[in-house]
């Protein structure tokens, strides 16, 4: 799976200066949901999506981040890199495949069920998810590209890092939920993967797992 890149496929590539962008090919419906900020962001830098970030409401309030174990459904993982995470306990570990993440986990029975987290540098000058327009909007860009059904458009602010978050209902019978930010110059990606009949299982623990992530120690 690529790093986050084409979501506007019907702009030239030439607008896209805010992210680097790896073209490395088709992906499915599932993945591509990951690769939506680079365009975005170029398209912001372009001026096409003609909105300022500065008209959009700010989220003031905080969230704290969340760090149940879930009576041990979850652990606590710190990354060298200056990233913590509640991980899933139990699931395989996979360590950067490169141009499609920086880190893995994996179901150990059924490989669908899985957690990605990958990131890509941006500009000095994008600071912010927000750069990508309104959370609502984006969401239903992201689903109307992807003939998907859109759950969930949320945002949320924890430690200071603006959080976009997503979820999906694709057409193939699998669910994603997707969560955007940026921190530290780069733009941080992570989503979760299951099939559509398992969701109502998963989505606890999903929930948990991205309310838990932060892109800083702190």
């Amino acid at each position: 799976m690529m790093r986050i890149s084409l979501f506007l496929l019907a702009l030239a590539p030439a607008i896209i200066t805010g992210f680097s962008v790896h073209n490395e090919g088709a992906v499915s419906r599932r993945e591509s949901f990951t690769k939506t900020a680079s365009l975005f962001s170029g398209a912001v830098a372009a001026g096409v999506l003609g909105v300022p970030a500065s008209s959009w409401a700010a989220v003031s309030e905080e969230t704290p981040r969340v760090t149940t174990r879930m009576g041990g459904l979850l652990e606590k993982y710190q990354d060298s890199r200056g990233w913590i995470i509640m991980a899933p306990s139990g699931w395989n570990k996979f360590d950067g495949e490169v141009g499609a993440y920086d880190i893995k986990w994996q179901d150990l029975v059924d490989p669908t069920d899985n957690i990605k987290l990958s990131s890509t540098p941006v500009k000095s000058t994008t600071t912010s998810i927000d750069a990508l327009g309104p959370v609502a909007d984006v969401g239903a860009s992201l689903a109307a590209k992807r003939n998907a059904k859109l759950i969930r458009a949320e945002e949320r602010q924890t430690d200071g890092v603006l959080f976009y978050f997503f979820d999906f209902a694709l057409d193939d019978g699998t669910h994603q939920m997707l969560q955007l930010c940026v921190n530290k110059g780069k733009i941080w990606s992570l989503d979760a993967n299951t099939l559509e009949k398992r969701y109502s299982k998963r989505k606890e623990m999903y929930d948990n797992i991205l309310g838990s992530f932060s892109p800083k120690l702190s």
